[in-house]
């Protein structure tokens, strides 16, 4: 008899053979141009944040640090924020399927492992292919909920940009502070495409299949059928109890559990940016600029952006260069590390490997590929 993980086995892999990680179409991670692209990025940004500080410098920061309360003040909130992003998934996802909080915080733990590992968020349509597969519902469908995740992420990380910059009242001309000003309205672009989409589906599919007819008839079908589902997955949009929950679980997400790692390390590193409030004040800029790092599509693990948001905030608050880079390396491999671990220890409880999981999930992002609903009937 199934289990809710596995239902009814029918996703069971047909073989014994192992694939590769794939980054789509089914080609080895080391071939694919988005993998290297990532790496260049990650390079490239390491290289700008860390030329003309000596490594002597960062290593002595680092030998300062308290990495006990460091670990232990972080790792917790990296394990309950997985947990919360898989509660409020689950009010996404209640319009395709009732899905239970286990399989949810499972397929959250594997898409930030994939995420940390490969580059792009690829770990997005993993973990959308993989609650799919085990749900035996449409993977563009769940795509379609973790496109509004990733919305209403940024929308929370621009507004605690402006709410702690406005006051600190401080770098009104700074970088930061104008970027965030022009992103506020870019932000409402997708929110109000995913309000259009979940209004005006059938409109939005006839907009699709006209721009489709030069496609060959079974690609513009596909498309359409894309289309539908995705719709399918915006549902929640329009169900009150539900957008209250989602609201309160991105405050508890974003101004508790994502911000005690970032006054971790600043208290970690005895770092002296004002009084508790002031401090706090500091830390939300700082997770802001991580968030607008993590949110762009880059590099496997976000390492390089992540330092660079690092210095470009702390440095302005009087942080030496090799303090911030010595926090910003630190920070981020408790972050890395614990959501590797989280990762990998979801993929050992349920006998799956990462090589099945980003091989057979390439093809979420292909419009010719099977869906897994499709596949388990």
């Amino acid at each position: 008899m199934g289990s809710l993980d596995h239902p009814d086995n029918a996703a069971a892999p047909q073989d014994d053979a192992t694939p590769g990680p794939s980054l789509g179409g089914g080609t080895p991670w080391f071939l694919n141009w988005r993998f290297w692209l990532g790496i260049g990025i990650a390079a490239l940004s390491i290289w700008y944040v860390a030329r003309g500080i000596p490594l002597e410098s960062v290593l002595e920061a680092m030998k300062q640090a308290d990495l006990l309360l460091l670990f232990a003040a972080s790792v917790p909130c990296y394990v309950a924020a997985t947990w919360v992003r898989a509660l409020r998934w689950r009010h996404l996802t209640n319009s395709v399927t009732e899905i239970d909080r286990v399989p949810l915080f499972h397929a959250q733990a594997i898409g930030f492992l994939v995420n940390n590992i490969l580059p792009l968020r690829v770990g997005e349509f993993v973990r959308s292919w993989y609650l799919a597969r085990q749900q035996g519902v449409s993977a563009t469908s769940i795509l379609g909920t973790v496109v509004i995740e990733r919305v209403i992420d940024v929308v929370c990380v621009l507004l605690i940009a402006a709410a702690s910059l406005t006051w600190a009242g401080r770098g009104g001309d700074s970088l930061l502070a104008k970027g965030t000003m022009l992103l506020l309205p870019a932000a409402c672009v997708p929110v109000m495409g995913l309000v259009v989409i979940r209004l005006f589906p059938e409109q939005v599919i006839r907009v699709a299949h006209f721009f489709a007819k030069p496609l060959p008839d079974r690609i513009a079908s596909e498309l359409e059928r894309l289309v539908r589902r995705f719709a399918d997955g915006l549902h929640s949009l329009s169900l009150g109890s539900h957008l209250a929950w989602i609201l309160v679980h991105s405050v508890v997400i974003w101004l508790l559990l994502s911000t005690i790692p970032m006054l971790a390390g600043i208290y970690a590193f005895g770092l002296e940016l004002g009084d508790p409030v002031e401090t706090l004040m500091v830390s939300w800029i700082l997770l802001a600029a991580v968030g607008v790092a993590v949110a762009i599509p880059s590099t496997p693990g976000f390492f390089g952006t992540y330092q660079l948001a690092f210095n470009s905030v702390l440095e302005r608050f009087g942080v030496t260069p090799a303090e911030a880079l010595a926090l910003g390396l630190l920070v981020w491999f408790v972050f890395w590390s614990s959501l590797v671990v989280l990762g990998l220890i979801v993929l050992r409880s349920q006998h799956t490997s990462l090589g099945e999981l980003t091989f057979q999930s390439s093809s979420a992002d292909d419009p010719s590929g099977k869906d897994p609903a499709t596949e388990n009937r």
